[in-house]
């Protein structure tokens, strides 16, 4: 059987952790701040990870991405 390919489209919006956990990037940053308070535009900055219902899924698109 052929190798898998890795979506390119999954591997520029998700990462991996050390610990092989996925970690992924918030939404509703891009544009529509000025009704956004700065505590949650601030909060969006940051990454967070993946739900555990979706994670086996991702990890099967993104297979050889460190």
């Amino acid at each position: 059987m052929p190798k898998m390919k890795t979506h390119r489209g999954a591997a520029k919006r998700f990462k991996k952790t050390g610990t092989g956990k996925i970690k992924r990037n918030h939404a509703f940053k891009r544009h529509i701040l000025e009704k956004k308070s700065p505590s949650v535009k601030r909060k969006l900055r940051k990454g967070t990870l993946v739900a555990s219902g979706d994670a086996k899924r991702i990890a099967q698109l993104i297979t050889y991405v460190k």
